[in-house]
């Protein structure tokens, strides 16, 4: 059983300890008498930091994590060489990232617990990454402005600066207390954060020691999951960083619009809907010179065995394009066959034939495709596939052409 300085003491960034076993499978790593170290555990992941030895040794821990009985181990980025149990150690705690994962863990009870004053909506579970965190609430429905009142209720926690207290108690009195979750733990002791005339609950994570510390909480992100709604927030340095990440680009979006950063929305809107109608018109477009290209070549092609052959291959088009004029053109024909490719901005090929036809262009194409080692198929009347390169795309047209007209 490893003794948890962090229970105690969640500024506490340097100790002292003794190795009490050395392990190198399935990966490096040391199990101290004592840590300050904070394993991933209730929704915050793990410190990261050093361990140095008294001759001088200094490894960086990568990890850390609960081992089943009790102890925690610690995982290290190089083999363990000059320790061994009983050596004397010195812990050093990576103090900028403990810092986040308190102000991060804080606000989450902070969160959480303005969602239960204001609307009675618990958290189920909370997760800590490395540039966002989340509680998911048991809620059916969750509007915009509930999501801003919670977010207001907790800053104005904040802003108090409200004592942060840790404090242990049996099972027995944290039954009486009125905690906001009771862990389904056995365990007789249990450790209780104390936000002073806010919320109480049980957790073994490193907090703050006043509201003030965790500086701010803003909420990101609102989804619909199983259990009801995950909502995404930041707090402390994480707001500042990711406030600044977002106004700038914001910024840089106005500026491309020539806009104040307020009406980027506005613009942004205004040129989807320029987008849109442009899309419309360029559909319009393919599909007029489709039917132009299709009549054009249907002219300029004498029937042959009672059919229209058309191959070609178009250079400048792409396969959506030459897909639309393998259409055009067995539609304004009841007795053609086509057989077209593209050679940019990938080579492919497109078969089709009119309705009632005798071929199968689905079967072709396959064996089309065996030969030339690309893939594709499709129906009897319509079929496309893709090629490594466009080498001998129109030797091929022509073969299948004269087997066709055989």
């Amino acid at each position: 059983m490893t003794t948890r300085l962090y229970y105690h003491d969640s500024f506490l960034y340097d100790f002292d300890a003794e190795v009490r076993d050395v392990l190198d499978s399935p990966r490096p790593a040391l199990v101290l008498d004592r840590t300050a170290f904070y394993p991933t555990s209730g929704g915050q992941v793990f410190d990261t930091g050093w361990i140095t030895s008294d001759a001088g040794s200094k490894l960086r821990v990568m990890e850390v994590a609960d081992a089943e009985d009790g102890r925690v181990v610690h995982y290290l980025e190089a083999p363990v060489k000059d320790f061994k149990p009983g050596t004397r150690v010195r812990g050093q705690i990576d103090a900028v990232r403990r810092r986040d994962h308190m102000q991060q863990h804080s606000g989450q009870h902070v969160l959480s617990a303005a969602f239960i004053r204001l609307y009675n909506m618990p958290t189920v579970s909370f997760h800590m990454a490395d540039d966002y965190c989340s509680i998911d609430l048991d809620t059916p429905a969750l509007t915009k402005e509930q999501i801003e009142s919670a977010e207001r209720l907790a800053n104005e926690i904040i802003l108090e600066d409200r004592a942060v207290d840790i404090r242990f108690v049996t099972r027995d009195e944290a039954g009486k207390l009125g905690l906001r979750k009771l862990p389904p733990t056995e365990r007789d002791e249990l450790r209780l954060i104390d936000i002073r005339d806010f919320d109480l609950t049980a957790c073994g994570g490193t907090h703050v020691a006043h509201t003030g510390q965790i500086a701010s909480i803003l909420l990101r992100k609102v989804e619909k999951v199983r259990q009801g709604w995950r909502v995404e927030f930041v707090a402390g340095q994480r707001a500042v960083a990711t406030a600044r990440r977002d106004f700038t680009t914001l910024t840089e979006t106005a500026a491309l619009f020539s806009a104040h950063i307020y009406d980027v929305p506005q613009q942004a809107r205004k040129s989807l809907d320029e987008l849109r109608s442009l899309r419309k018109q360029r559909e319009q477009s393919q599909e007029e010179l489709a039917a132009a290209q299709a009549a054009a070549m249907l002219a300029e092609t004498p029937v042959a065995s009672g059919r229209k052959l058309v191959v070609r291959t178009l250079a400048d088009r792409d396969l959506n394009f030459v897909k639309l004029l393998a259409q055009k053109l067995t539609r304004l024909s009841t007795n053609a066959v086509a057989l077209l490719a593209t050679t940019s901005p990938q080579p492919s090929l497109v078969f089709a034939q009119s309705a009632g036809q005798p071929f199968d262009m689905g079967a072709l194409m396959k064996d089309t495709m065996t030969k030339l080692g690309g893939r594709g198929g499709g129906s009897k009347d319509l079929a496309q596939g893709g090629i490594p390169n466009a080498e001998g795309i129109d030797a091929t047209l022509n073969a299948i052409a004269a087997t066709l007209a055989a």
